[in-house]
């Protein structure tokens, strides 16, 4: 049987590689891991965790601007990171603006 949160994938040489899969906190879509966006809370500001290294309970985004308003609308992040009072997202929407 094959695990929900896992999605194979084709590689170059042609055999599959499973990768993790996540959902997205602006459009609540499943993704594999590697197209989306890590962010972290660090003192009231989340931030972007580009290597998924950073330690702490962490929320996943696609990195477009669509998502983020649309975790931002539905105060997603705060949700999903655990924490309460204001927090700062700028940091990530600098990220996704390049």
């Amino acid at each position: 049987m094959t695990d929900p949160a896992a999605v194979r994938l084709e590689g170059t040489t042609g055999g599959c590689r499973v990768e993790p899969v996540r959902t997205c906190i602006g459009c609540r879509s499943r993704a594999p891991r590697s197209a989306l966006l890590r962010v972290v809370l660090r003192e009231s500001q989340v931030v972007p965790d580009e290597s998924a290294v950073l330690p702490g309970r962490g929320a996943w985004l696609h990195p477009d601007l669509a998502c983020f308003a649309l975790a931002v609308r539905r105060r997603a992040f705060g949700r999903a990171l655990k924490a309460s009072g204001e927090i700062d997202t700028v940091r990530v929407e600098n990220r996704l603006n390049g």
